[in-house]
Parts: structure tokens; C-alpha cells; sequence
């Protein structure tokens, strides 16, 4: 079912002595999806930028660039945007492609002779697939990754099956604890430490379905958080996922006779109508919410304030939307 939702993304920064410039990149407004359709998506910033400008990036994400040439100790970038999303019905994990087959079918985007890509696959399709096959800035293919991928992805098993076990790990083996890692943690202390947040679980994840040779992309959005718009005052809570206190991260896996499937493996979910996507990215320095470069400021701090509700109570979910 579709479900339509209001969201608000308040970030602010306060400084400890005056920024006399600042200039600016938001990924903060959501992006046209398969899964989705944005109604509204505006930005208010204070003060009001001397520029601002929007454009997309290499992976047709919106991005804000703005700069603030007054004196200022406080900045403020509110997004607010209104998205119906309606995903698609997830396909039987059992009744997917080997994921070997999907492996050798990236590795050769481009059939050689007497060679054919599968019916109904565009090679349009697999070639951008490949975006998402190497390592990355803050995912490096780690030799821990593959072994660790490889107690899902056994011999011949079909590669959602496979996919939805090693998110099912991943929520088991890892403990959610924000104030383990900070967003320059590296992965290797991520994986031996097996603590983190949605970031650094999803970056465990796309570094070992890449280290299989599976492309797997990182896709930043936010969760459910609150009650009905109408009925916000009522006893009826939402449910309480992990993560939805901020922006969220997921993590999307290409397979030729699927496309991409969306798993979240913070709250062990194929990630259906609770989940909002804003941008996706090899990893998260591609689609960090704001990046900046400033003169003055000092030290800083900042504080993140979401809120996503739907307009409509949504049905229960189908069984593979619960926990898996």
C-alpha cells in the first residue's frame, strides 16, 4: 500500500565566536525514486544565504549548495518536504537468481561473443549496476568482510535468501550504540568492535555483498518517527524502529530480475513503507546531509531534530516487511 508522509529536518549549528563565510552542500531534499513521489521539498536556511543554487550530483541525488556571507554564530537548515511511498511487493527470496550468477554477470557487463545478457536486462542497466561494485572511500573491501559474507552466501544459494540471512547477522552480531564511532571511525574497528550505528552497519554490510562482487549502493532517508498527522495526540504509538531519531542508512542490492531491493539491517527489515529515501551514494561521504567549508567559527556543536509522520495509519505489513 502507499502511504503518504510530512517530513522535518532541522539541523543547527552554533559557533563559539563568529563565521564570516560559509559555503555549503545539503543533501537534504529527496530524490525522485521508483518507490516514491515527492509532492513538496523545500529548504529554509538562517540567515538567509547571499547564493543558493540547486543541481544533482553523479548518482541524480538533488544537492543544495548555498553560501552565507554575513557574520553569524548560529546556522539553521530546515527541509521539509510531503512523499508518498509505494514500494514495490518484495519478490520471493528463495525464488531469485544464484548470486554467483548475478556475481559473473556484473563482472561482464558486456557480453562477449556468443554471449547474451539475460531476457529483458538492459546492458544500460548493468553498467550503471557497476557503480556500486568496488570499494569505496569509507568502505574498503576488507578481507574480514568477505569471510563474514561468505557464512550467507554459500554455494548456490539464491541471492535475496542469502542477502536477508546476512541482514538477519548483522542485527544479531552487532550491537546499536551511538556513542561508539563517530563518522570517521574506520570500518575495520566497526567490524572488530561489532558496535556502531545505522551508518556503520550498513557500511558492514555493502563492504561484504561487494566483496562477492554484488553491487551494493548506500541509500540515506529517513523512518517512521511519529503518529498519524490527524492524530498525533491520540495513545496510539508508531513503531519503534532503530535509528529513527535522525537520518537513517540502508543499504540496496542490485539483481538483474529484481533491480534494486532495500534491506536495513539496524532494525532487520527489507525496507518497505516505513523507510523514505532521500539519496543514495557508494557510501556515506557521497551523500553526507551537509558538508561545509567556513571562516571563523571556532568550536562548534549541532543538533539534528526529525520528524516523519504518516497522513494515513498504514496497514500491517506484508510478512517479509516484518522482522526477519
Amino acid at each position: 500500500m502507499s502511504v503518504t508522509y510530512t517530513v522535518r529536518h532541522l539541523t543547527r549549528y552554533t559557533y563559539s565566536y563568529p563565521v564570516t563565510l560559509s559555503h555549503h552542500a545539503a543533501h537534504l531534499l529527496p530524490r525522485v525514486a521508483d518507490r516514491q513521489v515527492c509532492h513538496l521539498a523545500r529548504l529554509t536556511i538562517t540567515p538567509r544565504p547571499s547564493s543558493q543554487r540547486q543541481r544533482k550530483d553523479f548518482f541524480g541525488n538533488p544537492v543544495s549548495l548555498f553560501s552565507v556571507d554575513q557574520s553569524h554564530e548560529e546556522l539553521t537548515v530546515l527541509s521539509e518536504s510531503r512523499i508518498t511511498v509505494d514500494p514495490p511487493e518484495p519478490p520471493a527470496a528463495d525464488k531469485t537468481l544464484p548470486w554467483e550468477q548475478v556475481a559473473a554477470l556484473l563482472a561482464h557487463p558486456i557480453p562477449r561473443d556468443g554471449e547474451s545478457l539475460p531476457v529483458g536486462v538492459e546492458q544500460g542497466v548493468v553498467l550503471e549496476a557497476t557503480r556500486y561494485l568496488y570499494a569505496s572511500p569509507m568502505v574498503p573491501l576488507l578481507p574480514e568482510l568477505e569471510s563474514y559474507a561468505r557464512q550467507s552466501f554459500t554455494a548456490g544459494r539464491p541471492i535475496l535468501e542469502a542477502a536477508v540471512d546476512l541482514t538477519r547477522r548483522i542485527f544479531r552480531d552487532f550491537a546499536y550504540d551511538p556513542d561508539a564511532t563517530d563518522i570517521a571511525t574506520p570500518l575495520a574497528h566497526v567490524m572488530a568492535e561489532r558496535r556502531g550505528v545505522c551508518q556503520d552497519f550498513a557500511h558492514v554490510q555493502i563492504g561484504a555483498l561487494r566483496s562477492l562482487g554484488l553491487a551494493a549502493r548506500y541509500v540515506s532517508g529517513y523512518l517512521l518517527t511519529g503518529n498519524t498527522v490527524e492524530a498525533k495526540n491520540d495513545a496510539a504509538e508508531a513503531p519503534a524502529l532503530i535509528g529513527n531519531d535522525a537520518s537513517h542508512a540502508w543499504v540496496s542490492l542490485w539483481s538483474p530480475e529484481t533491480g534494486w531491493i532495500d534491506l536495513d539491517p539496524t532494525n532487520n527489515k527489507i525496507a518497505l513503507h516505513e523507510h523514505v529515501v532521500v539519496a543514495w551514494g557508494r557510501d556515506f561521504d557521497d551523500i553526507s546531509p551537509i558538508k561545509g567549508v567556513m571562516v571563523g567559527g571556532g568550536d562548534h556543536a549541532v543538533s539534528v531534530e526529525v520528524a516523519v509522520c504518516p497522513e494515513t495509519i498504514p496497514d500491517p505489513l506484508p510478512e517479509q516487511g516484518e522482522e526477519l
